[in-house]
């Protein structure tokens, strides 16, 4: 535990090293500077990962049953697709932006219990479980980062109206390609939150005594992959592009915050430990 206090303690020091380079990048364009960002990125993902091996080693299980333990993978997720994307299509001011949100979830975790008690990993124990909790965290990944992206479009669709042409402006993907993006990631989200939601509803079924249908993090969770699924549903049957798209987009995520930070607190059987 010792280890992997200290092992946290680096990857939030070295994670906001990290960040100040790409804010320092964002306002004066540097080369040099943005390659040791993404360098220190990389190393705050391996110890990441490391941290992550040692928690699973430690606790015997795959450690996602805990507020902790949840936020914790789900910024390991956020580091992973910034990096990806940043390696495949160099969008550094996505990778700026999605780190910001890793961060502030892994400064969160502070205020988290760092360990489950043994009775609830006996209670709870389930690889249909552990499978149910992953694909979630990774819709709710993919989701953030569509939203990233509907955000920078809103920005630059802004700018745009205004003729504000600066610097920032030029580091932005056009409109389109933002666009683009926002949906191929929200195509991504919904069957992943679609088959965890089954799972999920499965798992309840062989472990839990009493109907879940009317748990409020039941019905946000249901409430959010209806949400998105309309999203899609307006953009193949009609034709949504644009902004209109993208406001919708930065709702549907509100929804998201509700359903992860509120319900789980007043839920009869999501509670974070």
């Amino acid at each position: 535990m010792f280890h992997e206090s200290l092992i946290y303690d680096a990857i939030i020091y070295i994670y906001a090293c990290s960040i100040l380079l790409y804010f320092a990048d964002f306002l004066n364009r540097s080369r040099k500077v943005n390659r040791t960002a993404f360098w220190l990125l990389s190393v705050v993902w391996t110890l990441q990962s490391v941290f992550f091996v040692l928690s699973m080693m430690e606790k015997e299980y795959f450690p996602v049953l805990t507020l902790f333990e949840t936020l914790f993978f789900y910024s390991w997720i956020l580091v992973t697709f910034s990096l990806v994307i940043n390696y495949l299509f160099r969008i550094d001011l996505l990778v700026f932006f999605t780190n910001i949100l890793g961060f502030a979830v892994l400064a969160l975790n502070f205020f988290a219990n760092k360990d489950a008690s043994s009775m609830v990993t006996e209670r709870l124990t389930s690889e249909l479980l552990f499978i149910h909790i992953s694909l979630a965290l990774l819709a709710y990944a993919t989701f953030s980062l569509s939203f990233i992206f509907s955000l920078m479009y809103l920005v630059e669709d802004r700018m745009l109206k205004q003729k504000k042409w600066n610097k920032w402006l030029q580091r932005l993907p056009g409109l389109g390609l933002l666009d683009l993006y926002s949906y191929r990631f929200n195509m991504i989200g919904v069957p992943l939150l679609l088959m965890a939601l089954i799972l999920g509803a499965i798992w309840a079924h062989l472990k839990v005594s009493y109907s879940i249908w009317l748990d409020p993090k039941v019905l946000t969770s249901v409430g959010v992959l209806i949400v998105y699924s309309l999203y899609l549903y307006q953009r193949v049957t009609y034709g949504w592009v644009g902004r209109k798209l993208a406001l919708w987009n930065a709702a549907a995520f509100s929804l998201i915050l509700l359903n992860y930070l509120i319900s789980g607190s007043v839920s009869s059987f999501h509670q974070w430990l």
